[in-house]
């Protein structure tokens, strides 16, 4: 396994372990460095949203990206997802076709519903859906989806969502969901998995890192992968996107794999799901 190992999603398609996070990073050149700095370094799949307001910088940045690392556009893998604001059938098309111009590309490998806003998010799943057989996107999934989420979304779908991009890390394990999804063939994908940076100081995972040479990162983003979940960790600085990626030469053992998911709280840093209002 290496940066640019893929897992096949249910439809077949190919989707990177490991991507770049870009939430709450400033669009304009911290994006575009990113990015840029990401794919030169061998990234392959950039993770971004309507909502985030950075897709222009996403998509000055895969283009700069992809002439620095001598590849083409059908190597990397980009999502955007679709704000609560534009959920609806039209309203999902329309936000399509904005993110597209926004980061100046044809089409999207994952488009995602970022959060299940109750009423709206069937209407928006027939957008995504149509949008899927037309081949504007090559895979489709949802965000921040619980289980009876997902059973009510598909009462009414063609299609199931291919991935469910949640907030996952050592404080809140989501081993419920996880094998839930597992079992419909959702892929999850963590968003947060190093907890906003609250846990870079926890002892335990310190411990754990000290024996392999690691950083703390680097060991939750190993556990993450050794638990079959995609990763998107976000950095803006060059040496810690590269830290992240140099996950493929250690592996934790199964003591320590149950010892990282003992540290579940079930604790946030994002909103719950059930109970948001925007």
């Amino acid at each position: 396994m290496n940066l640019q190992s893929t897992v096949a999603l249910a439809n077949g398609v190919k989707m990177p372990w490991l991507g770049l996070g870009v939430f709450q990073v400033e669009d304009g050149e911290t994006t575009i460095a990113a990015v840029r700095t990401a794919i030169k370094n061998g990234y392959r799949s950039i993770d971004t949203a309507a909502v985030y307001d950075n897709e222009t910088g996403v998509g000055i940045g895969i283009k700069e990206g992809i002439e620095l690392a001598g590849i083409t556009r059908k190597d990397l893998f980009i999502t955007s997802k679709v704000w609560n604001a534009d959920l609806g059938y039209e309203e999902t098309l329309k936000a399509f076709e904005v993110s597209l111009e926004k980061l100046g590309l044809d089409y999207l490998d994952l488009y995602l519903i970022h959060w299940p806003k109750e009423g709206k998010y069937k209407d928006a799943w027939k957008a995504m859906e149509r949008l899927y057989k037309e081949g504007k996107v090559k895979a489709i999934g949802v965000s921040n989806f619980q289980i009876h989420h997902l059973e009510d979304l598909w009462k009414d779908a063609d299609i199931k969502p291919m991935i469910n991009q949640v907030e996952l890390h050592p404080r809140l394990t989501q081993k419920e969901l996880i094998k839930y999804c597992q079992e419909q063939n959702i892929q999850v994908q963590a968003w947060s998995p190093l907890m906003q940076g609250q846990l870079l100081d926890n002892s335990e995972l310190q411990e754990i890192a000290s024996k392999y040479n690691k950083s703390v990162a680097q060991v939750i983003i190993r556990w993450d992968l050794q638990n079959n979940i995609i990763t998107i960790p976000k950095s803006i600085k060059e040496h810690r996107i590269i830290e992240n990626s140099q996950v493929f030469d250690f592996t934790l053992t199964k003591e320590e794999m149950k010892q990282i998911d003992g540290l579940n709280l079930d604790q946030r840093v994002g909103p719950d799901p059930d109970n948001f209002d925007f």
